[in-house]
């Protein structure tokens, strides 16, 4: 047998309008909504991380992989990587690096950058001068502060370019065919080929 639908009586709705103004009220002269937005800034407060660095004098932990300032490389005996093969200058997108290559004097085979140029007004810091050279010359440092008054400072030769470079890498690899003098000409080393000794 089906349960007999309750009848409201007009006691009862009016009751419960009256309960439910009622309670608005009292929300509304206790400030409810206002103690509720207070809450979460107290929550925020009392558990507050900052999140900002006070820039000049404190610097963020940059990531190992971080893309900044380019830079030349030496190997440790203090020569130079670069072998002036201008492979950076052909993958560069924005036509950033100028190559002068030259040949050793004395070694005709051997080649060297004679010049070497970078319009970093222009770098795109994409990275990809770096990823096309054959024996790692290049290197993007973690430097970003280069801010400065004449953009002709931006303009940067060989020597600032090593410069960057000396600082920034202070452990320098030994030269190839000091490591594997059997394939140090086709500047290639495998752990599997026998080491001469010279």
């Amino acid at each position: 047998m089906p349960t007999p639908n309750p009848v409201r009586t007009p006691s009862s709705d009016g009751q419960a309008r009256h309960t439910s103004s009622f309670i608005e009220w009292l929300k509304t002269i206790t400030f409810y909504e206002i103690a509720v937005g207070m809450k979460a800034t107290l929550t925020h407060l009392i558990h507050y991380r900052p999140i900002t660095v006070q820039y000049p004098h404190e610097k963020r932990a940059l990531p190992d992989n971080y893309r900044g300032m380019l830079a030349l490389l030496r190997y440790a005996d203090g020569t130079e990587k670069c072998v002036g093969c201008d492979l950076c200058e052909a993958a560069c997108p924005s036509r950033v690096i100028s190559v002068l290559s030259a040949e050793v004097p004395g070694e005709p085979v051997k080649r060297y950058a004679k010049e070497y140029y970078m319009d970093m007004t222009r770098c795109l810091f994409c990275g990809m001068c770096v990823q096309a050279c054959p024996v790692d010359a290049l290197g993007m440092t973690q430097e970003f502060e280069w801010s400065v008054f004449d953009k002709r400072n931006l303009f940067l030769n060989k020597q600032q370019l090593l410069a960057i470079g000396d600082r920034n890498f202070p452990v320098r690899e030994r030269r190839l065919e000091f490591q594997h003098p059997n394939v140090a000409f086709f500047n290639v080393a495998f752990d599997h080929h026998p080491r001469k000794d010279v």
